[in-house]
C-alpha cells in the first residue's frame, strides 16, 4: 500500500481526501484536461457505475486540473457536479499519486487516436479547448485511510478502466 499527502488536498466541500478516506474508501478518479474526449468518456464511464460503486461502499471523488468555473460546467453536463472534487491545475495530487505527463506514443499513437475518434464521433464525447495539463496522464485510485491500496495508471491517455472493478473488495 502506498501513503499519499492526501491530508492537504481540499476538495470543492471543503473535506480533505484524507478526511473523506478515513470513514470509508474512496475512489480518486484523476482526469485528463476537460477538453480531452477521453476525460469526457472517463466521466460518463463514472456516471454510468456511481451507483454500483457507491453500493459497494465507495465515495468518488474527481481530481481535475481545470478552475472550478471551467469544470463545474462540465461535470454539470455529466450528472456528477454533486461529486466532490479538487480543483488542480499544478497537478499537486496526480503527482502524489505518481501521474507523470505523457509522451508522443501515450498521447498520440495511432492507436490512441482512432479510439479517440470513436470516443468522439461514436459515443459523442466531443473535444474542447483546455489549456491545462494537455500532457498530464489520468487514473484511478482506491485509497482507505490516507493509502492507496488499488491503483490504475493509464499506459495511454485511451485506457479505460473498470471503475467497479477497481472498488470490489476481494
Amino acid at each position: 500500500m502506498e501513503l499519499i499527502n492526501t491530508a492537504s488536498f481540499r476538495t470543492s466541500d471543503g473535506r480533505t481526501i484524507a478526511d473523506l478516506s478515513s470513514d470509508r474508501p474512496v475512489l480518486l478518479v484523476c482526469l485528463r484536461h476537460l477538453g480531452c474526449t477521453f476525460s469526457r468518456q472517463a466521466l460518463a464511464d463514472v456516471r454510468d457505475q456511481r451507483r454500483a460503486i457507491e453500493q459497494s461502499g465507495t465515495r468518488v471523488v474527481l481530481a481535475h486540473l481545470e478552475d472550478d468555473t471551467v469544470a463545474v460546467p462540465i461535470l454539470a453536463r455529466y450528472g456528477l457536479d454533486d461529486l466532490p472534487h479538487v480543483s488542480d491545475p499544478e497537478a499537486h495530487v496526480y503527482e502524489s499519486c505518481g501521474l507523470e505527463r505523457g509522451g508522443a506514443r501515450q498521447l498520440l499513437a495511432p492507436r490512441v487516436f482512432w479510439r479517440g475518434l470513436k470516443a468522439a464521433l461514436l459515443e459523442r464525447h466531443w473535444a474542447g479547448w483546455s489549456g491545462a495539463g494537455v500532457r498530464r496522464m489520468p487514473g484511478a485510485f482506491l485509497i482507505d485511510r490516507g493509502r492507496i491500496v488499488r491503483a490504475f495508471r493509464h499506459a495511454t491517455s485511451s485506457d479505460r478502466p473498470d471503475y467497479e472493478t477497481l472498488c470490489r473488495r476481494d
